[in-house]
């Protein structure tokens, strides 16, 4: 067996369990880390203050559009060096998501999957805010999407944040920690707590709550050893929680 093809069975779901070689180099899952804190870090610079009123949170703020190209772009360009690193050790992305689908069934399968997945997401974040937040509800500090331009891009942020961000958290760096760790469980933790600090911009208790969520979906993913039902689930909740709820429960 070739070097390349070696990498390729071990990143590969089968091969898993068999021998876990770093998937990319040390150096570059430091340098992820490192984009990871900046855009933490200047995020939480340019968050306007939890105590001021946010005119995005009334849903009737200006318009969102160079925002949202602005964080599909920044997706993209993560997800491309997630890329660059393990094609430098011979892998391919399509091994890291865990293969593609080869037939409908496994189609409806990873559907099937993700949905009840999604509902225990859901009742999770809901039972977390409500321990974090027991005399009032989390303050809605986003805007919501508003006219078909703003609408069509939310769609296209939350498919780029379920497909990108499930491939640099649980895909790459829950691989990542779990070849330096040799420990799934501290694995699926770590990348749960990075994914928490990357949004620290939104609040400390937010933070707990998205780090929380981080651990199921690294669960799932080490469960499951592929990341389609999860980018799957993620992608959704994003279009649920940033507009399509907001069809029959009314604006903010």
């Amino acid at each position: 067996m070739s070097g390349n093809s070696t990498i390729r069975h071990a990143l590969s779901p089968a091969g898993v369990a068999a021998r876990r070689p770093w998937i990319a180099a040390p150096w570059h899952t430091l340098s992820v880390l490192a984009i990871l804190a900046g855009h933490s870090i200047y995020g939480a610079m340019v968050a306007p203050s939890s105590n001021a009123p946010s005119p995005a949170s009334s849903g009737t703020g200006g318009s969102q559009v160079m925002s949202y190209i602005f964080m599909i772009g920044s997706e993209i360009l993560l997800a491309t060096w997630i890329w660059a690193g393990v094609q430098w050790k011979g892998g391919r992305i399509r091994d890291l998501i865990g293969g593609r689908w080869s037939n409908w069934r496994q189609v409806l399968r990873d559907f099937a999957i993700a949905l009840p997945f999604w509902v225990i997401w859901e009742t999770t974040a809901r039972l977390v805010y409500a321990l974090l937040y027991p005399h009032s509800s989390p303050s809605n500090a986003y805007h919501v999407p508003a006219g078909p331009a703003e609408i069509f891009l939310w769609l296209l942020v939350s498919l780029s944040a379920g497909f990108c961000e499930e491939l640099v958290f649980r895909g790459y760096l829950q691989r990542q920690f779990h070849v330096a760790t040799g420990n799934v469980l501290v694995a699926v933790a770590l990348q749960a707590i990075v994914f928490g600090l990357v949004h620290t911009y939104q609040g400390w208790k937010p933070v707990l709550v998205i780090t929380v969520l981080g651990v199921l979906y690294g669960t799932l993913v080490a469960l499951r050893r592929d990341l389609r039902s999860s980018m799957i689930a993620h992608a959704w909740s994003d279009i649920y929680e940033g507009y399509a709820k907001f069809l029959w429960i009314g604006r903010p």
